[in-house]
């Protein structure tokens, strides 16, 4: 085969690869918007679920303000995108495994299929942890720490914002064992390594938590100690998997 041929081919699986990639983008979009579509008729109540934890930690009878003119329609509108999103999630992730999976080995779909699951329900579980316990703590606080003198009125893009940055912020944290997992699999450092550098895991822990957090002590333990207790079921499952997704030759030479 010459020179000529050789480009010709790469090229043509080249192209090939970026329609296949093409195809799974628009099958995963497409299920994200038909889920919102069939959302979008209950996007005001899907937005009073999201503000229900301030509502409650607000006084009887108090409402949020919106001071933009469409603000009242945007926000709802955001807020039933990112649900449709995670509502088509488990679609989205198929078409990323269909697209990425005919070039892995045996031993490499061991390794990425676990991880991808896995840092889904981990991501999910950070977020409900957020809005179902920490939520309910933050607000409280801030409601008891306002002073008497003013009526606390969020408006709800400012509101809009905190929660994503929260959600985002323990959703992220929750994917710590991920994290250990990846990095001992990948033999960048070995667990034993990591149990030494518990103390500054420890203190790392805290001081995130006292950025992303308001600043009362509930808060920052709240996101604090999951932290912890995440890097040490990490140090926990990162052996097992390393050994489970070891290629035949890793385990030759281990042998």
């Amino acid at each position: 085969m010459t020179d000529e041929q050789d480009t010709t081919a790469a090229s043509e699986t080249f192209i090939s690869h970026l329609v296949e990639l093409r195809n799974r983008v628009m099958k995963a979009s497409a299920a994200v918007v038909v889920v919102f579509l069939c959302l979008m008729p209950w996007a005001g109540k899907i937005y009073d679920f999201l503000a229900m934890p301030m509502m409650a930690a607000l006084p009887a009878g108090s409402k949020m303000i919106a001071t933009g003119v469409i603000t009242p329609f945007l926000i709802p509108v955001k807020v039933t995108l990112l649900v449709a999103f995670v509502v088509a999630l488990p679609v989205v992730l198929y078409q990323a495994w269909a697209f990425i999976a005919p070039g892995l080995y045996a031993h490499e779909k061991k390794l990425i299929a676990p991880l991808v699951v896995s840092s889904s329900l981990l991501f999910v579980s950070g977020v409900a942890f957020c809005y179902f316990f920490v939520f309910g703590v933050i607000f409280r606080f801030i409601n008891e720490f306002a002073p008497k003198s003013i009526t606390v009125a969020p408006d709800i893009e400012s509101y809009f914002g905190f929660v994503m940055t929260l959600f985002i912020a323990f959703g992220v944290t929750f994917e710590v064992p991920i994290i250990v997992i990846v990095l001992v699999r990948m033999g960048l450092i070995t667990v034993e390594k990591l149990k030494e550098m518990r103390p500054y895991v420890i203190v790392g822990a805290f001081v995130i938590a006292a950025v992303v957090t308001p600043p009362d002590i509930m808060s920052q333990l709240l996101l604090a100690v999951p932290i912890c207790l995440l890097f040490e079921i990490g140090l926990l499952v990162a052996p097992i998997f390393a050994r489970a997704t070891e290629a035949p030759e890793e385990t030759e030479e281990t042998a």
